[in-house]
């Protein structure tokens, strides 16, 4: 049967010292950058995520997942875990847009079992919400980055489709 996962992708601008966007020198489409991590599992960058808990709501999943594999907030002291957690509650509470649900291919599918995932993408419009966040790579995470949004990404699973359709309904760079 389905085996249920959740990937927030969290984006935002690419900006310049002045705090002014950055736009692809050939598209003339300005850039869009979203965390990524390295997987533990099988090296590959990948957008954050994993699987639903029995009784949990996705939407809990996509920020409990992206807080602990990219802000690595299960190593945090409860002090500074509040404020994180305030910020990532008020982002991923008020924009999000879905990008897929459904069915994955994914390399851990089997005849019997298979990976279906709602993937949402969460945007930092401003840069100063999320994008202020220390990034810490935690979970199964072994690293974690902002990365600019291409087409030439190589990336874990179908996590390059799910990019791309962001990118169109951002009008960014693909």
């Amino acid at each position: 049967g389905p085996n249920h996962a959740a990937d927030p992708i969290v984006t935002r601008w690419k900006l310049d010292g002045s705090r002014a966007k950055v736009y692809h020198s050939v598209s003339k489409q300005p850039i869009l950058q979203f965390v990524s991590i390295m997987r533990r599992d099988c090296g590959e960058w990948a957008i954050p995520g994993g699987m639903v808990d029995p009784g949990e709501q996705v939407s809990l999943t996509l920020q409990r997942e992206f807080s602990e594999e990219a802000l690595n907030s299960l190593a945090i002291p409860a002090s500074e875990r509040e404020k994180i957690h305030e910020r990532i509650t008020e982002l991923f509470s008020c924009n999000g847009f879905q990008v897929y649900k459904g069915y994955v291919d994914d390399p851990r599918n089997t005849d019997n079992a298979w990976m279906e995932t709602v993937a949402v993408n969460f945007h930092d419009e401003l840069g100063d919400s999320v994008s202020e966040l220390p990034l810490q790579a935690g979970d199964d995470a072994g690293q974690v980055k902002w990365v600019d949004l291409d087409s030439s990404l190589n990336l874990y699973a179908n996590h390059s489709h799910f990019l791309e359709i962001v990118a169109k309904e951002r009008k960014a760079h693909w």
